[in-house]
């Protein structure tokens, strides 16, 4: 599988506290010179509302880069995968991540599983004709039995599971039955490695994201579980770091836990 960078591997993308933000031109030359071969733009204000100056000036980046490009999104209200798939197809992006559960502009769409799949009933058909592959990603809000059934209910090879044990673990979910619960319908992979230590004083537990290989995850077991189609299925990098006490520290930190990571995962898979 190539392995690539996700936005969400800047901790601005999830934390508000986090150092000012790069713009995506700088997050995907990053990407590019940490040695990532893809760049994953996941949850983007930026793309959400994609102007076609900066999908060409992206896709152009990305091809003199040698990245190939993937994008990201929330939700499955008809409209707005459809507006996505523009957007990828604008990229020159074949996959897009997307989820079954969201909160978009303040607004929580929580569809039941028969409001899911008639919604990706209706769109999905549309991401098959363009060439491009919609993957729902697993997180602690739907049981990975209940995404699942929502895929297998679609049936389609151009939906699948962008697969996150990490993200599971906050639904008392294992991550070794997340990953052979929904391997066979993997399409793509976050790549994020977590440890729980103890807090000060043995008060309880946190829960923090770690270079890949140095926590909880394991990750050679996934590779082994899901094998994925190479040519196809992805592994994006992400990470939940916090601030490092101001900008420039934090952005060194991500950017040695991104290629430590990337090595890591280049060493699993020899």
């Amino acid at each position: 599988m190539a392995v690539g960078v996700s936005t969400y591997a800047f901790s601005h993308r999830w934390d508000p506290a986090g150092p000012e933000p790069l713009s995506l031109l700088e997050m995907l030359h990053q990407a590019a010179d940490l040695g990532a071969a893809v760049f994953q733009v996941c949850d983007h204000p930026d793309l959400e509302a994609l102007t076609p100056d900066l999908a060409a000036a992206l896709r152009a980046a990305a091809a003199g880069r040698g990245l190939v490009l993937e994008t990201g999104t929330r939700g499955t209200g008809v409209g707005h995968l459809r507006r996505h798939l523009q957007h990828a197809l604008a990229l020159g992006a074949r996959t897009v991540r997307s989820m079954a559960y969201a909160v978009v502009d303040g607004v929580e769409d929580r569809p039941t599983a028969t409001e899911s799949i008639a919604r990706l009933r209706e769109v999905v058909p549309e991401y098959a004709a363009a060439g491009v592959t919609l993957g729902l990603e697993t997180y602690e809000q739907i049981p990975t039995a209940d995404l699942l059934a929502i895929v297998e209910a679609v049936d389609d090879p151009h939906l699948g599971i962008v697969l996150d044990p990490a993200n599971c673990v906050a639904a008392l979910e294992h991550p070794r039955d997340v990953v052979r619960r929904l391997a066979h319908r993997v399409v793509n992979v976050h790549v994020k490695d977590f440890a729980f230590t103890r807090r000060e004083g043995w008060a309880g537990f946190t829960l923090a994201s770690c270079p890949l290989g140095e926590g909880q995850l394991d990750y050679r077991d996934l590779l082994a579980v899901v094998e994925p189609d190479p040519a196809r299925v992805h592994q994006v990098l992400e990470h939940w770091l916090p601030p490092q006490g101001d900008g420039p520290t934090t952005r060194a930190v991500e950017a040695a836990w991104t290629e430590r990571s990337l090595r890591t995962l280049e060493r699993l898979q020899d």
